[in-house]
């Protein structure tokens, strides 16, 4: 009798387990954005996420939780080492940012304690100037900061994002010596742009094309101009300046380590065809928001060569 209540009461719970999995999402699901309202990480993931409450997705809606601070590292320690492992928690990620952060400082999180689940665009760093600035040129901000050292301020949304490293890319490539200005996010990092509290600044392609009427935009920091978008900002490689495109921005959702794989599956599985909802398509587009969506097996792969590459790039455009 006493095995027979045991193999009862474990029948019982695999049964709950089973139907508890079956039901997910029974309420609405939080994505934590690491940066300020406003920004191209935020605008953009409230987009992509609009339709969740759709049955043919999730079937609830998406709330999206803004924890701004230190480039990203206040929202992800936070959600690596607190949030629960139960897909009602999930994050937006960028890379490179996450990942040259978890090499260069010590952070609760890393490509080990984190789970991709789908990625929905890829953004490149644009170097800009008030609209007012004398600057009409890549060329013409850097070769005044080779006659004056130290004197051009470039604003980003903090330390070894992509806009840090393409910010330490320029100031390699052009051999001038640049003071690096960091915000909690593009938006007050556009902004300081836009007030006169810098000279530059290094921010999304996204964010500069919806304030292009306010902005000169002088690179692109990519293998080619971006065509849909910007088509005649030339790129940094144009303009003769080595740069690539290791600060592109590339995002998406994620969930923390030990969130089951049935969740993830099912996730992953309905994450990219929300993305690909021609809605969210039409909106993206209107605020100049670069598409890339990958799976999660390819944002897999994608995570562990930017690891690989980071690690040998930061050797040497780390800043003391």
């Amino acid at each position: 009798m006493k095995r027979f209540l045991t193999l009862l009461a474990a029948t019982i719970l695999a049964a709950g387990g089973t139907a508890t999995a079956a039901d997910y999402p029974d309420r609405p699901v939080s994505v934590m954005v690491a940066y300020s309202p406003g920004g191209a990480t935020d605008f953009q993931a409230r987009i992509v996420t609009m339709m969740a409450g759709n049955e043919e997705y999730l079937g609830q809606p998406i709330v999206i939780v803004n924890k701004p601070g230190a480039g990203g590292k206040v929202g992800w320690n936070q959600f690596a080492a607190k949030a629960k492992p139960d897909g009602y928690d999930l994050a937006a990620y960028n890379v490179p940012h996450f990942i040259a952060q978890s090499i260069v400082f010590k952070t609760d999180y890393n490509i080990d304690n984190l789970e991709p689940i789908a990625n929905w665009g890829a953004d490149p760093a644009v170097l800009v100037v008030n609209k007012d600035s004398e600057f009409n040129s890549a060329r013409d901000l850097l070769d005044y900061a080779e006659a004056n050292p130290g004197k051009v301020t470039v604003s980003g949304a903090g330390l070894y994002v992509g806009h840090h490293i393409a910010f330490l890319q320029m100031q390699r490539a052009s051999g001038t010596e640049l003071q690096y200005v960091p915000h909690k996010g593009g938006a007050p990092a556009l902004k300081s742009v836009l007030g006169g509290q810098v000279m530059a600044g290094v921010n999304n392609l996204s964010d500069a094309y919806r304030s292009r009427d306010n902005l000169k935009i002088l690179a692109v920091a990519d293998l080619e101009r971006n065509t849909e978008f910007l088509p005649d900002v030339p790129t940094f490689k144009e303009q003769g300046y080595d740069i690539d495109d290791s600060s592109v921005n590339f995002r998406g959702i994620m969930a923390p380590q030990g969130t089951p794989q049935a969740t993830l599956d099912l996730l992953a599985a309905r994450m990219p065809e929300m993305f690909e909802n021609q809605r969210v398509v039409k909106q993206m587009a209107n605020g100049g928001s670069p598409l890339r969506v990958m799976s999660r097996d390819q944002v897999i792969t994608m995570w562990k060569e930017r690891q690989a590459y980071l690690t040998d790039l930061l050797k040497d455009l780390k800043q003391e």
